[in-house]
């Protein structure tokens, strides 16, 4: 388990570095003249131009900008931002972040809970009225697009029953119940679509494991149910983990979105502010930090992966 952790290990670090580098050379390359477009619509001399990509520190070569950039970065340093006053990022990062994890962790769990309770149920009686329900569910949750969910949800819940918040978001240490309903409404919006991806597929696993033969062998043993119960479970789960762990991503990028319908000042407000204004070391931070996020979620996949199955660790 040890050397199939440190593979693990490895291979997450090389894809970081993979992806930081490209992502460096990609946003310089979108942007070509980032100080123009800092500028904007304000009139500017040829001196204003040269001291403000001196003081930004693009009148360096590009690999020359890069390492400094990268240096700083092994230190958790992402600078400081280009647009308004040069604060560092860090700090925005700081207040954004919380926001958007606080709806995707919340709208992971709403998924996972009532997706694997669906899965189940529908998984240990094939073809009974909730397994035909879940199938149905599936078709309809595919085919609607997810904002529509969001605006009927928003409507319904906030609008006219006044159970949530239109908009807005409440910091927990200024009232936690105020955070958990401001939160919710973007969670479940978020969580409706993967319950049921998550529900299928469990309960497609479910009943593939029980009609193998060593289920059929557990039987024939004569062991209890409860314990039957357990060893299906415990073959469906990676189905499930996995699926679990690919909506994690899902849910991020969804966030992005739902931050702007909802108003929520989190990393999906800050991606959209600096794609408009060209704020380079903004857009570097936003991209390397959400690829952390899913880098160790999947190299905690793997592990979980691993433990469950000592086949995958071979693999």
């Amino acid at each position: 388990m040890l050397k199939f952790t440190v593979k693990r290990l490895v291979s997450a670090v090389a894809l970081m570095v993979f992806v930081a580098t490209g992502t460096f050379f990609m946003a310089h390359k979108a942007i070509p003249d980032p100080v123009a477009n800092l500028f904007g619509k304000v009139s500017f001399t040829a001196e204003q131009y040269e001291a403000k990509k001196a003081q930004l520190g693009l009148d360096q070569p590009i690999l020359t900008q890069f390492w400094n950039w990268f240096r700083h970065l092994l230190t958790g340093d992402f600078g400081t931002t280009w647009v308004g006053a040069p604060t560092p990022i860090i700090k925005d990062l700081a207040v954004r972040l919380p926001v958007t994890l606080s709806i995707v962790i919340l709208g992971l769990a709403v998924m996972a809970v009532l997706g694997a309770i669906l899965g189940v149920l529908a998984g240990i009686r094939p073809g009974s009225w909730g397994d035909r329900m879940i199938s149905a569910s599936s078709v309809v949750f595919f085919a609607v697009p997810g904002f529509l969910v969001s605006i009927a949800l928003l409507w319904v819940l906030a609008v006219k029953l006044g159970w949530f918040p239109v908009s807005g978001y409440i910091k927990p240490e200024r009232d936690l119940l105020g955070w958990l309903r401001s939160i919710t409404l973007p969670a479940v919006s978020l969580a409706l679509g993967g319950v049921v991806m998550i529900a299928v597929q469990l309960r497609n696993a479910i009943v593939t494991a029980n009609s193998s033969d060593y289920v059929r062998t557990l039987r024939a043993r004569g062991l209890p149910p409860r314990a039957v119960a357990l060893h299906l479970l415990r073959s469906a789960a990676p189905a499930a983990i996995t699926i679990i762990a690919l909506m994690f991503v899902s849910l991020l990028s969804g966030a992005v979105i739902l931050e702007s319908m909802f108003n929520m000042p989190g990393i999906g407000s800050a991606t959209k502010d600096a794609s408009q204004t060209g704020n380079i070391p903004m857009i570097l931070a936003l991209t390397v930090v959400s690829v952390l996020f899913v880098v160790i979620v999947n190299f905690l996949l793997d592990l979980v992966l691993g433990w469950i199955n000592p086949k995958a660790r071979i693999k």
